[in-house]
């Protein structure tokens, strides 16, 4: 099979979809892989490296896709990409269509297969969401701390306090992977920890695991009943391939000390707050209700290298598997990969999405005919 690798062109993405070893596995299994020219630079992996694996450097987006079946990339493609993209197409990436009902349309429109790194379920769990939740967990705590300081229009406190000053509290909404990374890099600092989780046997776990944080059972009441006293807020609510629960109104805002921050990890699926909005690492945050937002749509990207690791690990052998035999067959050897499929032969398929946007939805399997 024929596959490309894309330089990402969203906004201050740094990540690149495969590193030169992974795509050199795949030239030994007998593929040909082909990168558009820079598109590792970024991760601080050069055109060279990939030629040593046996990569073929081409000089445009537009010969990647006029060359490769199977196309790999980090984030959701963009309207130029779109474009480009048709039937004879397999797109594998992170998409969120959830938080982007025009996106779901065109790529849907374009007759390819998308599979969404984010909705594909192993045992119930995301193994190729959780290394970038890791990721984000852990940059929330450090960019939250970091906005608190005076000169980035925080309020100025400390997390970690000093001796004879109480430290900053900190509220993280949801335990998941990336809410407990959160909590583990806050605890580290030394602030004052609380994770509010709706699961209690994830709170027991919680309880036990990270001793240093209290729990808090996920109702608007507790919720509002500690906000007056909490300096940061991480959003890392999650519900697969869906639209994030708006978790924080306004109104629940205006009780918080102005100055406070808000870091919505969520805001790839839409965000937890109804003031959150996308932005970018270009211009990170802006003020809602006095409270500073950080809401960047593709956090892990600020540290690529790192990223594109971490990323790799967990996605090269579910490419090697989408490479070495059809779709169809891929899906009947690992029928989880169903769950990754978000749209295929102009259809939507992936029913948290549809719900979102009010779209009909059809079951990958029946699209595929399998039977």
């Amino acid at each position: 099979m024929n596959i490309g690798i894309l330089r990402e062109v969203k906004p201050q993405e740094h990540r690149v979809g495969m590193i030169p070893a992974s795509a050199g596995e795949l030239v030994k299994q007998g593929h040909r892989v082909v990168i558009e020219k820079g598109a590792g630079a970024n991760s601080s992996y050069l055109d060279k490296e990939y030629q040593l694996a046996g990569v073929e450097v081409l000089p445009t987006a537009e010969a990647v896709f006029e060359e490769a079946q199977l196309i790999v990339k980090v984030k959701e493609p963009q309207p130029f990409e779109v474009q480009m993209l048709g039937p004879e197409h397999t797109l594998f990436t992170y998409l969120h269509l959830a938080a982007d009902k025009s996106l779901t349309e065109t790529l849907t429109a374009t007759g390819c297969t998308a599979i969404a790194y984010e909705t594909l379920e192993v045992g119930g769990r995301l193994p190729l969401l959780e290394p970038m939740s890791e990721l984000a967990g852990r940059m929330a705590a450090i960019f939250g701390s970091y906005h608190l300081a005076n000169h980035r229009g925080g309020r100025g406190i400390l997390l970690g306090g000093v001796p004879g000053v109480a430290p900053g509290r900190v509220m993280v909404i949801g335990g998941g992977t990336a809410g407990v990374n959160a909590a583990r890099v806050a605890t580290g600092i030394g602030a004052d920890v609380t994770i509010v989780e709706v699961d209690v046997e994830r709170m027991r776990f919680l309880d036990i695991t990270l001793q240093e944080a209290h729990t808090l059972y996920s109702t608007e009441a507790n919720i509002a009943s500690l906000l007056p006293r909490i300096d940061l807020i991480i959003g890392a609510v999650l519900i697969p391939g869906a639209a994030a629960p708006k978790l924080m109104t306004r109104e629940m805002l205006r009780q918080m000390a102005p100055g406070s921050v808000f870091v919505d990890i969520a805001i790839d699926q839409g965000g937890c707050s109804e003031t959150s909005r996308p932005t970018s690492h270009d211009n990170p945050t802006y003020f809602e209700e006095e409270v500073l937002h950080y809401c960047v749509t593709n956090m892990p990207g600020a540290y690529s290298r790192t990223a594109t690791q971490a990323l790799n690990n967990v996605t090269t052998r579910w490419i090697s598997l989408l490479a070495n035999s059809d779709l169809q067959t891929a899906c009947r050897n690992r029928p989880e990969l169903l769950s990754g499929i978000n749209c295929t032969g102009g259809k939507l398929t992936c029913a948290p999405v549809g719900e979102a946007h009010s779209l009909s939805t059809v079951s990958p399997a029946e699209v595929l005919e399998l039977h």
